[in-house]
């Protein structure tokens, strides 16, 4: 199983931090990110509840699905597809604090594992995708900070 927990205080006000988190386009001028689309728009915001969105980060593409969007301090997203790796995603949550200094608190965090026929393969994997989601995120995070 991996579980990722990213915290980082971004020094931007916390709409333009949840903005930036929220908007599928801005993922792409991400390093972490190659590319990422709106495949299907929100019920009320266009990357809102219901929001399907797929990023590619190097060789492996998502396809997660927005569940909770409360503006501007809380989103939950599930990972429904991934590829060419399989995984089961149990839990995606960003919440984010304003801490009234033109700063954010942001917690970032995913869980869950891949699926790998042969099972000691698969904990080096979560542990590689645990590595390497911490480091994506960061640089996510960090990104925002030096817009």
């Amino acid at each position: 199983m991996f579980k990722i927990k990213v915290e980082r205080i971004v020094k931007k006000p916390i709409d333009e931090v949840f903005e930036a988190l929220s908007d599928h386009a801005s993922y792409g001028s991400f390093k972490a990110v190659g590319v990422a689309k709106l495949v299907t728009e929100g019920d009320e915001e266009r990357n809102g509840v219901g929001a399907l969105r797929s990023i590619q980060s190097g060789p492996v593409k998502f396809w997660e699905r927005i569940t909770a969007f409360e503006r501007p301090t809380h989103m939950e997203y599930q990972i429904e597809k991934a590829k060419p790796i399989k995984m089961q995603h149990d839990k995606g949550v960003i919440d984010l604090k304003d801490l009234g200094d033109g700063t954010t608190h942001v917690t970032w965090i995913s869980e869950g594992r891949l699926t790998v026929p042969l099972p000691l393969i698969g904990r080096l994997f979560d542990r590689q995708m645990q590595k390497q989601g911490t480091i994506g995120f960061s640089s996510i995070l960090k990104s925002i900070e030096s817009r």
